[in-house]
């Protein structure tokens, strides 16, 4: 799994890719807290090309907003396909995560803060 960074405005744009699970769920937290250990506060997590997230990657998920939420950040998640969207819903995320449709919708509202 490669996942993507990028920097758009003053947001970080993270492209999670293929599965996010135990093998690999450390090393993708570790990549995202490095961002916002170096000033990122405002985070949009891609979906899209997401295949499979475990427990371990909610984790991940949960870790990165609650992160943000003590430095006054903000995240928003978008491109959650079905079978995503189903793990999120079983776990109750789409109750206390920012998630939008689509990547420009997610950055539209950050650019409504900033």
């Amino acid at each position: 799994m490669a996942n993507q960074f990028e920097m758009i405005g003053t947001v970080l744009v993270a492209c999670l890719q293929g599965k996010l699970n135990s093998t690999n769920a450390e090393q993708t937290e570790a990549q995202i807290l490095q961002h916002i250990n170096r000033g990122t506060n405002q985070l949009v997590i891609d979906l899209g090309e997401l295949d499979y997230i475990s427990s371990a990657g909610l984790r991940v998920v949960l870790v990165t907003a609650k992160r943000l939420k003590q430095s006054a950040g903000q995240m928003a998640l978008c491109g959650i396909s079905n079978p995503i969207r189903e793990v999120f819903e079983i776990s109750g995320f789409f109750n206390i995560l920012d998630v939008a449709e689509s990547r420009e919708q997610a950055l539209s509202r950050f650019n409504q803060t900033a």
